[in-house]
């Protein structure tokens, strides 16, 4: 028992908070009864939830913009998943840098094919600072959402990054690459790629930023196929044997001929 009323009645100023009021719509609002401490622990989530979603002011500088998006926590993309299934993370990104501003002020134009390569570039460098930054706060932005927030189509965007891991052999971290979402070959090929250079499989995920699981995958999938061709296996024996579908099976053997162009005329 208390003895001490003075105490209680400035105790009560510090309950006065985001918490409580949740503890209390829950209690009085929506009748939910049981143990207090699991109310509390609710609460608790809750609380945390809003932190996460609406960040305080002083949390966002300069040209950034609070973003909800996919959370990168290991999870693969599923047919008939929906979007609201995957996990999310809220996350801030730099759409715009203080170098972004200076270029501008010193902007000179010129004639239209060189302000169109000039406005290339600097979407490619936005797409890439955004793609990375989002990947470092363990999200992971997709095409739709990349669209969104950079005002490019998806088509623009896809010719974007097919020019930018043509230029650097890097992967972006999009969701569509990281999820492996619609099997694209672009990704495959440039692990494929690597391997077929000696480069070790550790190597290929500091390159890539495929994770470790993924980039073995693709490389047992190639060696199972290539084994097969090299038997004089063709592509229907081949889908029958390793049970992929014919379309994963005809990207293998391409990367194999491409990749080992002496080799595939002897076979």
């Amino acid at each position: 028992m208390n003895l001490n009323p003075i105490r209680d009645r400035y105790e009560s100023i510090k309950k006065r908070n985001f918490k409580s009021g949740i503890i209390n719509l829950l209690e009085n609002e929506y009748k939910i009864l049981g143990s207090r401490k699991i109310i509390e622990m609710l609460a608790d989530d809750l609380e945390n939830l809003h932190r996460e979603y609406y960040p305080k002011r002083e949390q966002v500088g300069f040209g950034e913009i609070v973003f909800t998006t996919t959370k990168d926590d290991g999870q693969r993309q599923s047919y008939g998943k929906k979007t609201e299934d995957y996990g999310t993370t809220t996350v801030v990104l730099p759409l715009i840098t203080k170098e972004d501003v200076e270029r501008r002020i010193y902007y000179k134009k010129g004639d239209r094919n060189s302000n169109y390569k000039h406005r290339e570039a600097r979407d490619i460098e936005t797409m890439v600072r955004l793609l990375k930054s989002a990947k470092q706060q363990g999200g992971l932005l997709s095409g739709a959402e990349l669209s969104v927030i950079m005002n490019r189509s998806l088509s623009t965007l896809t010719k974007y990054l097919r020019a930018y891991t043509e230029k650097t052999g890097e992967i972006l971290p999009l969701k569509g690459y990281v999820l492996d979402q619609g099997s694209l070959p672009t990704h495959k090929g440039i692990i494929i790629s690597l391997y077929e250079q000696g480069k070790s499989p550790a190597d290929i995920v500091i390159n890539t930023g495929h994770s470790q699981d993924a980039v073995d995958r693709y490389i047992k999938q190639y060696d199972q196929i290539k084994k097969l061709l090299r038997k004089k296996m063709d592509e229907k024996a081949i889908k029958e044997i390793t049970g992929r579908s014919m379309k994963v099976v005809r990207e293998y053997i391409k990367l194999y001929k491409d990749l080992n162009p002496e080799e595939a005329k002897n076979d």
